[in-house]
């Protein structure tokens, strides 16, 4: 958790991790994009926020109490 910022939010590839960028992004939450929607939709991972019309993100808060739980 020491990677994540304070505050602010997370894009999908911060938390599941992009190994085509330089340098590779670590994933936060080891899972496929597919599985991480499905948990989405399912209620088991958080709920994202729309910043735009092609910009979807994450609290961090959330995502810090998913890895608490």
């Amino acid at each position: 958790m020491s990677q994540l910022p304070e505050t602010g939010f997370l894009r999908q590839k911060q938390i599941l991790g992009d190994p085509n960028s330089t340098p590779p992004t670590p994933p936060i939450i080891p899972v496929s994009k597919s599985t991480w929607w499905a948990g989405v939709k399912s209620g088991k991972f958080p709920k994202p926020v729309k910043l735009g019309p092609r910009t979807t993100a994450w609290r961090v808060s959330d995502i810090r109490a998913l890895i608490a739980a």
